[in-house]
Formats: structure tokens, sequence, C-alpha cells
């Protein structure tokens, strides 16, 4: 049954039936989603897992994976090992996201209340709070490359300002992401859907128009680069494309029936979320490799750079096609921080909340694009910094949806005094331990607030060793989450599941 939140204007029978069919009324109008952090009621689930790959493609279609073939190239290795890093680190890092997909098959809750099982009911207020600041960033970036894209398209097109053009496209991404984010689950199902499809075959004409531009004995002869290279675009990859979407796996399967195949949820979502980033960074990269001013280019504008390919009729739909496909991403982020928020204590609605994360991505977005000097820096810092506790989160919590052979106790997840615990000081130690190993093996030249970082580095030859940009940290912290939850923590969970 579906909750419905009234106000109360008297006592009187008659009033209050009176406001609640009002209420009922208008959501069913504009479709607005009352669940939060509750458990979904066995009437409201439905669907297959293939809906899954509409979210999840929709949220990973943007163009911006399309610079990304520019980054990867820049870790100093060949065409050939960025596409392997590509498919490698985009497709375990979805792997990931699949598994922890089953957690809200099981148990129809959202990702963060479901991982209070493994942290404990307020030990979860850490990876809750690691969990809404990536998603609170990754709208406001989203947005960000969504305004400048425009902003560079109009001033090609002619007669604007750049401003001016950056604020249409501010105002555009803006209402967008805020109509999906703050409506919730229905509009956004429907919105991804439509997104997908018009994105995707603007991207292939995209390809079409560009595909002279390639050089590929350029490309092809592009030198191997190191090991450490390598590494470091495969981990790159599975940080900026995969790893950052764990946390918010279970809020869409939720709504799917417990009956519901887990290795087709897994497959659909892997499926969906990878198929065309994939072929973007690929085809990126091959772009890049033709063009050493192109390359350079994509750093300060990772979009807007690659509207100088084409011609001048193309540019207004490349601009729509650049908003619609990070809008994707955005309300699918806007939509799980507001879940995350109510998670960590917020006594609010969903919506409520939403529209509080609304206000942050709008001020976030303003200060990246018209007053931070350049935008790769900050957002690859922001990746690394985040990406080491959010891996070490990630493994614990996959683990333990790998370890347990029965769905979670709703009521224990909500109960500090339940089975699951208030504080689980084992996991809370792993994630702390995975934080601190990964932080020491990577650097972040990026900002002087985070050069503390790297300080394991000598092992490897120091922080300007072969190894100080392969990011080893975040595998780091990948491995020492899942092997040390599978060791501590089985016991426990066997006691939790025989309760």
């Amino acid at each position: 049954m579906l909750p419905v939140h009234c106000v109360i204007l008297g006592t009187g029978q008659n009033l209050t039936n009176r406001t609640l069919s009002v209420e009922i009324a208008y959501d069913a109008q504009m479709q607005l989603e009352l669940n939060g952090t509750n458990i979904i009621d066995e009437s409201e689930r439905g669907g297959s897992p293939a809906s899954l790959f509409w979210p999840w493609c929709g949220a990973n279609v943007s163009l911006l994976a399309l610079s990304y073939g520019a980054f990867f190239l820049g870790f100093g290795i060949s065409f050939l090992q960025a596409t392997i890093a590509a498919v490698l680190g985009t497709v375990l890092s979805f792997l990931l996201v699949g598994v922890s997909s089953l957690a809200g098959k099981k148990s129809n809750a959202p990702t963060m209340v479901l991982s209070r099982a493994s942290f404990g009911v307020k030990g979860n207020l850490i990876p809750g709070f690691l969990s809404y600041l990536i998603f609170v960033g990754w709208e406001t970036v989203l947005v960000s490359l969504a305004t400048l894209a425009t902003g560079t398209v109009f001033v090609r097109v002619g007669h604007l300002d750049r401003n001016l053009s950056m604020a249409i496209g501010f105002l555009i991404a803006i209402a967008l992401t805020v109509f999906g984010g703050v409506l919730g689950h229905s509009i956004i199902m429907k919105l991804q859907k439509w997104l997908t499809l018009v994105t995707v075959a603007a991207t292939i004409l995209y390809f079409l128009l560009t595909i002279d531009e390639v050089n590929w004995s350029a490309v092809t002869s592009i030198p191997h680069g190191s090991a450490a290279g390598f590494i470091g675009a495969l981990i790159f990859g599975a940080t900026g494309i995969g790893l950052g979407w764990v946390n918010s796996a279970a809020d869409y399967s939720r709504y799917l029936p417990r009956s519901a195949s887990s290795r087709a949820v897994v497959g659909w979502t892997v499926f969906g979320a990878s198929i065309v980033p994939i072929a973007m960074v690929i085809y990126g990269a091959a772009l890049a490799g033709s063009s050493e001013e192109l390359f350079g280019a994509i750093a300060n504008d990772p979009i807007g750079a690659l509207t100088t390919l084409l011609p001048t009729w193309f540019l207004i739909p490349f601009a729509l096609v650049a908003i619609l496909g990070l809008v994707g991403g955005a309300i699918l982020d806007l939509y799980s921080s507001g879940l995350t928020l109510i998670s960590i204590g917020l006594p609010v609605k969903r919506y409520v909340a939403a529209s509080i994360d609304s206000a942050i991505m709008v001020a976030g977005t303003i200060y990246l694009v018209w007053i931070a000097d350049d935008f790769f820096f900050p957002f690859q810092g922001f990746l690394i910094t985040l990406g080491v506790p959010i891996a070490a989160w990630s493994a614990i919590f996959v683990a333990d949806v790998l370890m347990r052979k029965q769905s979670y106790s709703e009521n224990d997840l909500f109960n500090e005094s339940g089975r699951y615990g208030a504080w689980n000081l084992r996991s809370l130690s792993l994630m702390a331990i995975g934080s601190i190993v990964g932080w020491g093996f990577v650097t972040n030249p990026f900002a002087s607030w985070l050069s503390w970082q790297g300080y394991f580095l000598g092992v490897f030859g120091g922080k300007e060793g072969q190894w100080a940009g392969a990011n080893l940290g975040v595998a780091f912290a990948l491995l020492i989450g899942f092997f040390g939850y599978l060791l501590l923590s089985q016991q426990a969970i066997k006691r939790q599941e025989s309760a």
C-alpha cells in the first residue's frame, strides 16, 4: 500500500478524509513518489530485471565518456591499452553495482539503509555521509559540464555572449534534473528511457559526422605505456565510471519483486550501464589520439571541446544531447542523494531532501563554472580523494550481500537494538584502514590541501615514481574491505541469520 502523508487540520473524520483524498489526487497527477527510506510494500513491486537497463543506460550515456578517452591516453598508454582498460574498468566496476542491486531486490530498501546491516544502524552514518558528499559532487559536476558545453556550443553558433549562453544551459539542466530527482522513481524510470533513446541516436550521428577526423595511423602508432600507466587508467576508469554508483544500486532495484532472477538483475544492470560508456571511451580515445590540439582542449572543457569537430548545423542538436546525457546521470544522483540524506537522520520527506540537495547543486555549479579556474583538476582530485573510502565501503557492502543467504531483517534495519546493532566496529575499522592505506598510495597534486596524500609511495619509488599516478590506493582499499569483511564477519552473519 502506498504510504500517504497528509496534513491533519482538524479532528473530524470528514475533514481528514477530504484532505487525504486531495493528497492522493495530487500525487497521482504529479506522480510524486512518497516512499522514502521505508521498505517498499509488496503491492508496489513489479516489473522485470530488464527494466533496469533504462535507468542505468540513461545515467551513463553522457558525452563525457568521449572525453574519458583522452583522460585514459593521458596516462601515457597506447590506444589498445586504453581500450582494454576501458572494457575491464567499466565492466568490473559495474559488476559491483550489479551485485549491490541484489540487496534491493531481496529486501526492497534503499542502498544506504541496507548498508546498516554491515555497519550498524548508527555506524552507517559515516559511509552515509561520504556517499552523500559523492552524490552531491557528481550532481554538481554533471550540471556544470552541461552548462560549459552549452556555452561553448552557442558561442560557436554566434550572436550570444558566452556567459548568457552558459546561463541558458544552466537553467535547462537544473530544471530537468530537479524535475526528475524530486518527483522520484516513477518519473525517473519513464524519463530515463526517452533520454537513452534520444541520446544514443544522436551519439551515433556524432560518430558518423566525425569518423573522418580519426587518423588511424596516428592512433595505432601511439606507443605502449608502462604497466603503471595501464593500471592507473584502469583504476581511473573504474572510479570515474562505475564505482561511484554502488551506493545507489539498490535504490532502483528495490521496486522489483523478490522472485525476480538474481542473475538477470546483475546482467541487465551491467549491460545497460556498460555498453555505451565502453563504446564512447574507445571512440573518444581514437579522436584524442588523432589530434594533439583536441587532446589538450578536453582538459578545460571536456564536452565543449568536442564541438570543434562538428558542422555548424549540428551544434544545436549536440547541445541538447550533451544536456540530456548529463542530466540522465544527475537525476539519479539527486534522487539517491535525497534518500541518503534521510538515511543519515534528516527528518524530512524524500522530496524535501531532494529539494535541499538541489539548492546545494545550484551553488556548487555556480562555483565550478563561474569561479573555479580549471575544471579537470578539482574534478580528478574529487574523484581520487572520495573514491578511496567509497571503494572500501563498496567492497564491504558487496561482500555482505554475497555472504548473506537470507533477506535482511526489515525491522532491525531501523532498530539500534536489533540484530545489526548500533555500531559495527569491524566494518568501521576496515573502512578506516582501507582509507588510510588507500590515501597513502595515491597522489593528488590538484589542490594544495590534497598534497598530504601518497605517504606510502616510497615503497614504489616515491611520489615522483612511475607508480605515483596509478591510483593503487583505490585497488588496495577494495581488497582490504572485501577480504577483510569476508574474514572477520562470517560468524557474525551466521548468528544474525539464525536469530
